[in-house]
């Protein structure tokens, strides 16, 4: 195991959780060493056929001041070549895995923090939560999905005002524009990410698995394209035991036992 400068990973249950662990540093984004961490801890629970829910948290006050400008400084358009690509997919990563993704935010999200969270399915902040993607102003774009994922989360006249305005808003308004999908005081921000992580990981996993794809190719495709991903993965579901089993637990007023089959 080579993370735990940057990054915790832990298990409870069938529920991944993934911390942010340099508070002292304020969880800065900081080069190279920083996305090893997060890939080694990707690859485990891409090996982890048990898992349920991901929830990516942070250790102290805030989640992330977003990239270290010392790692920037240096960089080169070879280096970024060479290297933005999975750089991208490791943010991308998360929409990839076949299970929901849940970011809790609090305090301050900047820059490459904000598209870290962009890449999870849900994100839930913090009243005290802070949004920033402040790269224009050093000059560059985002380039680790924020022109991409924030365009399709916020449309694109917000998407302009964050990136191309530099404007850092607060939790209330991150909820208003559809940047984050809930906002709940500071000490229930964690408890309130595993009980959304729990129900979810209760839910039969074929079902969940298709539902994200299916949202996520609506997202990206045409309607046509949509509708038919959905009669195919309904034709699969329709077959299931745990289809099957969700109904009778419904009619037999019980609790319902997935098996995954």
């Amino acid at each position: 195991m080579s993370y735990g400068k940057y990054f915790n990973y832990v298990k409870e249950d069938n529920i991944g959780i993934v911390t942010l662990c340099n508070p002292k540093g304020f969880n800065l984004v900081a080069g190279e060493p920083f996305f090893r961490e997060l890939y080694e801890i990707q690859e485990i629970i891409a090996e982890d056929k048990t898992l349920r829910a991901i929830v990516i948290n942070a250790e102290g006050d805030h989640y992330s001041a977003g990239v270290d400008l010392n790692f920037l400084l240096p960089a080169t358009s070879q280096w970024i070549m060479e290297h933005l690509p999975w750089l991208q997919r490791l943010y991308g990563r998360w929409q990839e895995f076949p299970i929901p993704v849940i970011a809790a935010v609090q305090g301050i999200c900047y820059g490459s923090a904000t598209e870290l969270i962009l890449g999870c399915d849900i994100r839930i902040a913090a009243d005290n939560a802070r949004f920033s993607i402040p790269e224009v102003k050093f000059g560059l774009a985002p380039d680790m999905g924020g022109t991409t994922r924030l365009t399709h989360l916020v449309g694109i006249g917000q998407a302009k005002r964050l990136i191309m305005g530099c404007d850092e808003i607060d939790a209330a308004e991150a909820l208003r524009i559809g940047l984050v999908e809930i906002v709940v005081p500071k000490d229930e921000l964690n408890s309130r990410a595993m009980k959304m992580a729990q129900k979810m990981a209760g839910l039969p996993p074929a079902a969940m698995r298709f539902a994200k794809k299916g949202i996520n190719l609506a997202n990206e495709s045409s309607v046509a394209a949509s509708l038919l991903f959905e009669e195919v993965q309904s034709t699969y579901c329709c077959g299931t035991e745990d289809q099957k089993e969700g109904i009778r637990a419904f009619f037999e007023k019980r609790t319902p036992e997935f098996h995954n089959k």
